[in-house]
């Protein structure tokens, strides 16, 4: 559990702001939040340590079986330690821990779930207690046993013979098909898709508390919801292989887990977490199209997140003023300005490929989302620049958002989409301002 220093030069930021291919630089940036996911589990021991919880002996206990597990089967904990909800577990634990305000009420010895999940995974023998809230325990990138126990801790047994979960009055075999449900537990299902070659497999994570913290997410999916989902993500997939190979290979080496949210009236709703990386939420795809759009979406702010945790790119003391989006309905300050400039810069090239991928209505459609898109982040990028928000290396990323983006502009579109763009765009811009009443800058 050594982490190794990351940097990032200017050759970098501008190859990650020019659209290039930068797969090799997002699959670094995945490896540093790997390490900074290490120190946090380390701050998370040390920390209830030294303000003396009452569960810090479990703590210590979790956190060396787990480095004994990491160090005999690092595969299986590399799988554990990286789903998303384990990052934001430490997050919120940590911050609980210090006294600072915080989400999810999280416990410290969640730390020995982890330590559980990679003894269930790998088929170790051992045990360890774990935390049970609100009768479950939940078991990181595994599953949920539902114990419907009092109990503040249960037992997870494994062995040669498989793994079960103990608790006063309740014990639940955990099938050795983790997937699978079974009798008091409720697996953590994959979704995985091919095409030739390029496969990805991703975890539906519609258990874990911590999956998404702050987000309208959605409960367990029924069967027919899991097979639809799927079906949908299998077509996605196929969509970004086949048109859009190198968003594809990003969301590949970045997305580790995606995250059901309940369906708005309309349309589809995404959302990312800076502290659960590698996980995307989405609602129920509208089509194969609109799910591939959001994940090569949320994916850049994630990629986004990860260079901020190196290098800062908006300037100290900036962060009280407030901006219009094209993209938000309410004003947004210079760290979520860049956010959303950054990610529809990728939006714009996914619809750039894409509509001469698609026909009649449905090219279109396409048409207008890359017309509409590549203006409004070209505008942002350029208030980013102007207003003068961002430091020496932001400036650097944004200046090489803005030569990509101007040079998108003199691209036709047939003019039905251009209107269509244009009309939308200037209705937000109204609602906007009539929702917030303050002058647009």
């Amino acid at each position: 559990m050594r982490p190794v220093p990351y940097r990032l030069g200017e050759e970098e930021l501008v190859a990650l702001g020019g659209g290039d291919d930068v797969t090799k630089i997002v699959e670094r940036l995945a490896a540093a939040q790997y390490d900074g996911r290490m120190l946090l589990l380390w701050g998370v021991m040390d920390t209830a340590r030294r303000a003396g919880h009452p569960e810090a002996e479990r703590v210590r206990h979790g956190y060396e079986l787990l480095a004994r597990l990491q160090r005999r089967y690092p595969g299986v904990a590399g799988e554990v330690l990286r789903h998303p909800a384990a990052g934001a577990w430490a997050f919120h634990t940590l911050r609980g821990l210090r006294g600072e305000p915080t989400g999810p009420a999280a416990r410290p010895a969640g730390l020995a779930a982890l330590a559980a999940a990679v003894l269930v995974k790998s088929g170790a023998e051992g045990a360890v207690e774990v935390p049970v809230v609100d009768g479950a325990v939940t078991l990181p990138s595994l599953g949920q046993a539902m114990l419907g126990t009092s109990d503040r801790f249960a037992l997870v047994r494994s062995g040669a013979a498989g793994a079960e979960v103990i608790a006063t009055g309740a014990r639940v075999a955990i099938p050795a098909d983790a997937e699978a449900d079974a009798p008091g537990w409720r697996g953590m299902r994959a979704l995985a898709a091919g095409a030739g070659e390029f496969t990805i497999r991703v975890l539906v994570d519609d258990l874990d508390p911590f999956r998404m913290p702050g987000a309208l997410v959605n409960g367990r999916l029924t069967a027919a919801e899991a097979a639809e989902w799927r079906a949908v993500f299998h077509d996605a997939w196929q969509v970004l292989v086949t048109g859009h190979p190198v968003a594809a290979a990003e969301v590949a080496a970045v997305m580790r887990a995606i995250t059901p949210l309940e369906r708005p009236p309309t349309g589809q709703r995404s959302a990312t977490s800076s502290e659960a990386f590698g996980a995307v939420a989405v609602s129920r795809p509208v089509d194969a199209p609109a799910l591939a759009a959001a994940l090569v979406h949320e994916v850049q702010h994630s990629k986004l997140n990860a260079v901020i945790d190196i290098v800062p790119l908006v300037r100290p003391g900036v962060g009280h003023r407030r901006y219009y989006a094209p993209w938000r309905d309410d004003p947004r300050p210079p760290a979520g300005l860049l956010q959303g400039a950054f990610a529809h810069l990728a939006v714009s090239g996914f619809w750039r490929r894409q509509r001469h991928r698609e026909g009649g209505a449905a090219a279109i459609r396409a048409h207008a989302e890359y017309a509409r898109w590549r203006a409004g982040a070209l505008q942002v990028t350029r208030a980013l620049l102007t207003e003068r928000l961002l430091t020496e290396p932001g400036k650097v990323l944004a200046s090489a958002m803005l030569r990509t983006l101007t040079a998108w502009q003199a691209e036709p579109v047939p003019r039905e989409a251009a209107v269509r763009a244009r009309r939308e765009a200037e209705l937000h811009r109204r609602r906007w301002r009539a929702r917030n009443r303050m002058a647009i800058r």
